[in-house]
């Protein structure tokens, strides 16, 4: 047990030991830690003692304590899930646990080229899958999220084509729209495309109408936040080159095994999320976005985040790596840079290495078509339901759809709730988010689940709304 009275040495921290600290102010010509933050204004000094519980005293206390607190978590173990909206449920293959989980990924966090050469293969694999599956030429490593892609690949567009405003669905993710606000808006200003209130597609007359010198790109999500395919990504790729605008599309990676990719119909520019491809859902974590584009010159001086390449070693026996874009990093350039790179996730960069190493292109397809059929299953079991719209939009879906409950006379937070209490997690509540959408839900179907997972929601939604 912890004395009060005995100066705490932790086991971890060498430190921390009393004597250590006094070596070290010695060595510093210090005669106290106070001295180190004199320069700092005592108005902005905490001047008290945090009040904080004592310091558990060993390993075995500190793992009761977490995991006590753990244990206070509905997770989707013991629940049935059906929530998404940008970060999902997939199934994880042991192997990819086995892969990632290895010391030198697991611990290695600032290796180079010259050190970590099973961790830069690894690297310029995941390059190689990426480009396959966008159909795209240069991939950069990963950053932390979605939106912080989105987010460098619009200021990309910004920079190439000289213009200040980007056109994005109306029905982009409220999150996401604010993280590309406030990371872009020094030099581009957002302005929304309306989305088809049938189809849930972009709108092609708001597009067109909104279309002029000033827009540097048109972004588009395939599919949109609300599961929907955009089958005019093709006409919306020539109405934005025809504006001499670029085209930006962000995918769902699980999804291209089985449609089409992004570069096949006009994409400049790809960003989106790798967290499908062997990575679990996390509390504030589990994200990796990826950014790619064409071979092109233009695009390749814009990347912020690191690439990976590859060459001959000096011999011609075998292969070396490095990065091929160090010095376009904020790392090196600090203020002068292109945008802000902050550490890549490059442990999820080697999860989804490994799992598209292990599915391949077959396996690819075969999850699609298992997360298409799902999802068109339970959206038809629950538009059986009297009341209950599903689904809202007409055009096609993948993975996610929207349910309209306005019907039936609840609302989604209380048929949620009911559903909670009968071990499921029902559908994201878009009521706030998209008003318009009426007591809307937001369900997520992929590979984990089955037919009796299924039957099991459509049932309980059943009840919940009787």
């Amino acid at each position: 047990m912890f004395d009060e009275k005995t100066p705490l040495v932790h086991p971890y921290i060498p430190n921390s030991s009393p004597v250590v600290r006094e070596e070290m102010l010695d060595a510093c010509g210090l005669d106290s830690v106070e001295e180190i933050y004199a320069s700092i204004p005592s108005h902005l000094r905490f001047d008290r003692t945090l009040d904080l519980p004592a310091p558990c005293s060993s390993e075995l206390e500190l793992r009761r304590h977490v995991e006590g607190i753990l244990a206070k978590n509905r997770t989707c173990v013991e629940n049935l899930n059906f929530r998404g909206a940008g970060c999902a449920q997939h199934y994880v293959p042991a192997v990819v646990d086995e892969i990632t989980g290895r010391g030198e990924f697991l611990t290695a966090y600032g290796g180079l080229w010259y050190s970590d050469h099973g961790k830069m293969t690894a690297y310029f694999e995941y390059q190689s899958f990426m480009g396959e599956l966008l159909d795209m030429d240069a991939v950069s490593l990963t950053t932390y999220d979605w939106s912080t892609a989105l987010s460098s690949a619009v200021l990309m567009a910004g920079r190439i084509t000289g213009r200040d405003q980007v056109l994005v669905p109306a029905c982009l993710a409220v999150e996401k729209r604010a993280q590309l606000h406030n990371f872009t808006r020094s030099a581009m200003t957002v302005t929304s495309v309306a989305y088809d209130p049938a189809t849930g597609g972009l709108d092609l007359e708001d597009l067109q109408a909104k279309l002029s010198d000033r827009v540097a790109a048109v972004y588009i999500e395939n599919p949109t936040y609300f599961g929907v395919l955009e089958t005019a990504a093709e006409e919306i790729s020539a109405r934005a080159h025809e504006a001499g605008a670029l085209f930006i599309v962000g995918a769902d990676p699980i999804s291209l095994g089985l449609i089409e990719p992004p570069g096949a119909y006009g994409a400049d520019i790809c960003c989106g999320d790798v967290q499908p491809l062997g990575i679990y859902m996390q509390y504030g974590g589990g994200t990796a976005g990826y950014l790619a584009s064409r071979h092109e010159t233009r695009f390749l001086e814009e990347f912020p985040c690191l690439i990976t390449s590859i060459t001959r070693t000096a011999d011609g026996r075998g292969l070396g790596y490095g990065w091929a874009n160090w010095e376009q990093t904020s790392w090196v350039k600090r203020e002068t840079s292109r945008d802000f790179t902050g550490t890549t996730t490059g442990l999820w960069t080697i999860s989804a290495a490994v799992y598209l190493a292990l599915m391949g292109p077959q396996g690819m397809r075969e999850v699609g078509e298992s997360i298409l059929g799902n999802a068109a299953y339970a959206a038809r079991s629950l538009g059986e339901i009297p009341g209950v719209e599903s689904p809202a939009f007409t055009g096609p879906h993948f993975k996610e759809f929207v349910a309209d409950l306005s019907g039936t006379g609840r609302t989604v937070a209380q048929v949620n709730a009911a559903l909670l209490e009968r071990g499921i997690f029902g559908g994201v509540d878009l009521s706030k988010e998209f008003p318009e959408l009426g007591q809307a839900a937001l369900f997520c179907v992929t590979e984990v689940h089955t037919k009796a997972d299924l039957d099991r929601l459509a049932a309980a939604v059943a009840r919940a709304v009787r």
